[in-house]
C-alpha cells in the first residue's frame, strides 16, 4: 500500500478522496489550514470523520507558506503521490480579494511541486476548474477549447497554477494530471454553492435567492464519481488535462424544480440580478475522462440530490445553522 499526501483534506472533495484512500489500505497525510472560506463547522464534520479512521494523519498549515517544505511530516517524504486539491474557491469572492486567491493557488501549487520533487518526483495531481474555460466555450467544453481568457481572477489563478505544473513536469519529469472540475455536489457539500443552499432553504422555508432569471445552467456531477475519478488519475499518464465532472446539465429553475419534487416541499423563489463573474452555462465533454481513465459516473442527478437530502435529514439539527451565503 502507498502513502499520499492529500491537501484540503477537509474540504469536500479532498475529504471524500482520502477516504477512499484509506479504504482501499492506503496511508494519508491530509493538510488544510481550515480557514474561514466558508462556515468551518463544515470542515470540522468531515475533519472528524476522517480522523476516526486508521492511516490517516493531519497537518494543520497553509501549502502558500513555504516553511511547509521544512515540517517533519512532509519533509521524510516517501510520498506516492501529492493530491493538490487545496484552493481559494468562489468566483465571486475572487473579484473582491485577488490576492489571497494567488497566494493558495499558484503558490501553494510551487509548494506542492517542490514536494513532489524531494519525493522523487512523484505522481502529482492538481485540482483546476472548469472556470477556465471562460465566457463562451464550445458545449459540451472539450480540454482542447481555450483556456486563455479567464473571466475572474480564480479561474486565472488556476490557469497560472496549470502551466506551473506543467514546467515542472518539463523540467524534473514529474508525472501530472490537472483535472478540471465541473460542478462537484453531494453530502456534506460546500454550502456556499447551489445545491447545499438550495436544499436548505427549500427544507427550511427561506427565500431561494437566484441570480438573474435562472435559465443559466451548470453540468453536475455527484462528489463519489468526482473522487473516484481522482484516484483513477494516479496512474502515470505523462502530463495531461482532463475534465472531470459536469457531465449532466440543468438549469437552475429546474434544479429548484428537482429539489422541490424530491424534498416535497415548495420553494420560495426570489430573483436578484445577474452576477458578470458567472458562466452562463458549463457542460463537460468527458470522453477523454472515459478514454484515458476508463471513468463513467454512476450517479445521475435524481439520486446524486437525494442522497444530499437524505445527509441533510440526517445532520438537519446543526446543518440548518450552517450558513450560506
Amino acid at each position: 500500500m502507498a502513502r499520499y499526501l492529500v491537501t484540503g483534506a477537509a474540504g469536500f472533495i479532498g475529504a471524500r478522496t482520502a477516504e477512499l484512500l484509506l479504504g482501499a489500505g492506503h496511508t494519508v497525510l491530509g493538510i488544510d489550514n481550515l480557514n474561514d472560506a466558508y462556515d468551518p463547522r463544515m470542515k470540522d464534520y468531515r475533519l472528524k470523520k476522517l480522523a476516526a479512521l486508521p492511516g490517516f494523519s493531519f497537518l494543520r498549515s497553509d501549502i502558500a507558506d513555504r516553511d511547509i517544505l521544512s515540517m517533519p511530516e512532509v519533509a521524510r517524504g516517501g510520498f506516492a503521490g501529492v493530491i493538490n486539491l487545496a484552493a481559494r474557491a468562489g468566483v465571486r469572492y475572487s473579484v473582491e480579494n485577488p490576492w489571497i486567491f494567488m497566494e493558495s493557488n499558484v503558490i501553494g501549487t510551487l509548494n506542492m511541486l517542490e514536494i513532489c520533487r524531494a519525493s522523487n518526483n512523484c505522481k502529482f495531481i492538481l485540482a483546476s476548474t472548469s472556470s477556465i474555460y471562460g465566457s463562451n466555450p464550445p458545449n459540451p467544453t472539450p480540454e482542447t477549447a481555450s483556456s486563455s481568457e479567464p473571466l475572474q481572477p480564480y479561474a486565472a489563478s488556476k490557469k497560472g497554477a496549470e502551466v506551473l505544473a506543467h514546467s515542472y513536469h518539463h523540467l524534473y519529469g514529474i508525472d501530472t494530471t490537472v483535472l478540471r472540475f465541473f460542478t462537484v455536489y453531494g453530502p456534506a457539500g460546500r454550502p456556499d454553492l447551489a445545491l447545499f443552499r438550495f436544499v436548505q432553504w427549500i427544507m427550511e422555508g427561506r427565500p431561494v435567492r437566484i441570480n438573474g432569471d435562472g435559465e443559466q445552467s451548470r453540468g453536475f456531477t455527484y462528489i463519489d464519481d468526482i473522487a473516484r475519478g481522482i484516484i483513477a488519475s494516479l496512474k502515470p499518464m505523462g502530463y495531461e488535462i482532463i475534465n472531470l465532472g459536469g457531465h449532466e446539465v440543468i438549469t437552475i429553475n429546474n434544479l429548484v424544480k428537482l429539489i422541490e419534487e424530491l424534498t416535497g416541499q415548495a420553494a420560495i423563489v426570489e430573483h436578484g440580478p445577474p452576477n458578470p463573474a458567472d458562466m452562463l452555462t458549463n457542460w463537460a465533454d468527458v470522453s477523454k475522462a472515459r478514454n484515458l481513465l476508463g471513468w463513467q459516473p454512476e450517479y445521475d442527478m435524481t439520486a446524486g440530490v437525494m442522497k444530499l437530502i437524505e445527509w441533510y435529514r440526517a445532520e438537519r439539527d446543526w446543518a440548518k445553522d450552517i450558513l450560506t451565503p
